[in-house]
């Protein structure tokens, strides 16, 4: 069973970050860290799918549960990226439940879903798992989709309710910006979307999670039921680290 899916159906909070540099190195500093999950950007990440390999590998020495988001809704970049063996897939700017139905069939084999079929593979251990994981991939796999525009919030309830639908994740700046409130994060008609996210989730037995812009908003998301709390990033890390140490050099 996927340790993240254990925890979000016990209500417990799994912290995480994104990875968007494409460096193993920092993947590995990052697991080490002792993060319960990490984000692999394939969306707005600066590397290609060729390092995903190496940036999995590196996760692999840690307990840290790497998640990758796809680029777009596309039925053969989540089979080869389930392939290769990740804990979970997010899907961006889920637009209604329809969507919501189509990338989760993604992620199951016929009948249930379309996902294509491939026995020597990492996520099977080139074979030797495949059985367990055939069998039992639905407990493998975290389903996580984005909440990112109005028209998602308008059927958020269908969207939950969705069978292999584990997370609804609140991407803010996208999600502000829709809203015609861009990054505006106090904003009255965002916070009634955070509440409406949290609502529906709880309501359908699932999680809601978010990509915060600072720690300090971590009480905040949490009393709002949010469980999957992601801030920061690798390249965030380096920059912010780099700046406050040349200050203090300055200073």
């Amino acid at each position: 069973m996927n340790i993240l899916k254990e925890k979000l159906k016990d209500n417990e909070a799994v912290n995480g970050c994104w990875l968007n540099t494409g460096s193993a190195i920092n993947a590995e500093i990052v697991g080490q860290a002792g993060f319960d999950w990490a984000l692999i950007d394939l969306e707005h990440g600066v590397f290609t799918e060729e390092k995903l390999p190496s940036l999995l590998q590196a996760l692999n020495g840690s307990d840290t549960v790497p998640l990758v988001r796809v680029e777009g809704l596309i039925r053969q970049r989540a089979g080869r990226v389930l392939d290769m063996g990740v804990g979970g897939l997010m899907f961006p700017q889920i637009q209604d439940a329809k969507e919501a139905r189509e990338v989760v069939s993604f992620m199951k084999y016929p009948p249930e879903g379309k996902r294509g079929m491939a026995i020597m593979v990492r996520a099977t251990g080139f074979g030797k798992g495949f059985k367990d994981y055939y069998e039992n991939g639905k407990d493998h796999v975290l389903g996580i989709v984005q909440i990112e525009t109005p028209g998602a919030l308008d059927q958020i309830d269908e969207i939950a309710s969705t069978d292999g639908v584990d997370v609804l994740f609140v991407g803010p700046s996208d999600l502000t910006l829709s809203m015609g409130i861009f990054r505006q994060f106090d904003h009255p008609d965002y916070l009634a979307a955070l509440e409406k996210v949290g609502h529906a989730a709880r309501k359908a037995g699932k999680a809601a999670g978010i990509l915060m812009g600072n720690p300090a908003e971590y009480g905040k998301y949490y009393d709002l039921g949010f469980r999957m709390l992601g801030c920061g990033s690798d390249s965030v890390f380096v920059s912010e680290g780099a700046s406050r140490l040349l200050e203090q050099m300055r200073q």
